[in-house]
């Protein structure tokens, strides 16, 4: 039987994202009702500008007071999708207080602050649900939490940015540059007027944060993420990548040490075999695999941004929470009963592609390898071209650590033979 009162929802946010929130609920109204086993209502909209013009809400409804909307007491649940530190922070600090359970978008705060915020829930007994803040439409955060919740997560590996990725799959299907890549990107809509969040990795390394966090059952923030943006990635990488077979892709990296002592966390531009599931993500796609004991090899894809996609996954979560507040229940809390230390990127363990210009003339090769073997980074490959008194010099190594490569590139800087070190690239994905 059907409740005829209605659950009150407040929506802080109505740009891109947060319109398509308000459009579903009006335009699917019955049957969110029907699934939630009661009608759901805006009940007001928090905006910056409330003058602007928004089709199909109510114009009494728009509050530039968020504050005092999240107060109000007889709101059920706050749909947060206005982004940033603050003031979301204080919001939904605010509407735990006064009764409300919360689904977010805002993976920038959950990165920083996702354990005193879901502290928060448990002590006033509500929801905070975030589905929309890692991957847009994918399902991704509730598979992980429940879905796999009785299985070991090994490994997350996957792409979780369709900016970069747009750029760097036209880099490698067109040849294009960099700049070129971007300036195209910029034009159609997929990166904003300032694309730092994006290229640099920030992004991605929020997202890498959330699924560490979850996947491991430990407290992973953003500062625990390494992080390297894909700037300096070249139209020679890319073809270096197809000589080996491989593409280039920004990669978010969450790991099990083999010990399962510890747990890693990273974000950088890695090669990655064309036989690898995630090689063949297109455009602005996302998608992230998943490796695990049981259920053994995972992957999720879809569109990962934009507004309708993104508001389904707020939706999904809203009708979740709603349910849970009918039944007078609460889904599943923040799960950090592991707490995994995370280790630095010095302890992480992989393969790599270096580039290096060195002189052309005999005696090069067995300098540089032994400057590997000094290391102990064992070589599994070298390609050498060169005239003209000048050479390059492709080394693809086995496994080996982060720490342990960074010591032999130091070592090879000093090496009279070598010019310079073009380029250094993981190798990730086998």
């Amino acid at each position: 039987m059907m409740r005829t009162r209605p659950l009150k929802v407040a929506l802080l946010g109505c740009g891109v994202v947060g319109s398509e929130v308000a459009r579903i609920m009006t335009t699917h109204a019955d049957d969110l009702a029907a699934r939630i086993g009661a009608p759901v209502e805006l009940a007001g909209v928090a905006v910056r500008r409330p003058s602007k013009v928004r089709e199909g809400i109510d114009p009494s409804l728009v509050t530039t007071d968020a504050t005092a909307l999240v107060k109000r007491g007889d709101i059920d649940v706050v749909v947060e999708v206005i982004g940033g530190i603050e003031p979301a922070r204080s919001l939904i600090a605010a509407a735990f207080e006064h009764g409300a359970s919360v689904v977010s978008a805002n993976k920038a705060l959950l990165a920083q602050d996702g354990a005193a915020l879901h502290a928060a829930a448990e002590a006033h007994d509500a929801d905070l649900y975030y589905e929309a803040a890692v991957a847009g439409a994918i399902p991704l955060i509730r598979p992980l939490r429940e879905s796999l919740a009785g299985d070991k997560v090994n490994r997350v590996l996957g792409i979780v940015n369709g900016t970069t990725n747009f750029i760097l799959d036209k880099m490698d299907s067109t040849g294009a540059g960099y700049q070129e890549a971007l300036d195209e990107a910029t034009a159609l809509g997929y990166a904003e007027a300032d694309p730092t969040a994006d290229v640099e990795g920030f992004d991605a390394a929020a997202k890498a944060a959330i699924l560490a966090g979850i996947a491991f059952h430990s407290r992973v923030r953003l500062d625990d993420v390494y992080r390297e943006g894909m700037t300096e990635v070249t139209a020679a990488d890319f073809r270096s990548a197809k000589e080996m077979g491989c593409t280039i892709k920004l990669l978010a990296i969450c790991e099990r040490a083999e010990d399962g002592g510890s747990i890693t966390a990273r974000v950088h531009p890695a090669m990655i075999p064309l036989t690898h599931p995630l090689a063949s993500v297109r455009g602005a796609y996302n998608a992230v695999f998943v490796e695990s004991d049981a259920s053994g090899q995972l992957m999720f894809y879809g569109p990962g941004a934009g507004g309708a996609p993104t508001a389904s996954a707020v939706l999904g979560d809203l009708v979740a929470v709603c349910r849970n507040r009918l039944s007078g229940a609460t889904g599943p809390g923040e799960s950090a009963y592991a707490a995994l230390p995370v280790s630095g990127m010095g302890e992480v363990v992989t393969r790599y592609h270096i580039s290096l210009d060195v002189a052309d003339k005999p005696g090069v090769l067995a300098q540089v390898a032994t400057v590997f073997a000094e290391h102990g980074v064992s070589i599994d490959t070298v390609r050498q071209q060169g005239k003209d008194g000048e050479a390059s010099l492709v080394v693809v190594t086995h496994r080996a650590s982060d720490a342990s490569l960074s010591g032999t590139v130091e070592s090879l800087r000093k090496l009279d033979t070598v010019r310079g070190v073009a380029s250094i690239m993981r190798v990730e994905g086998e």
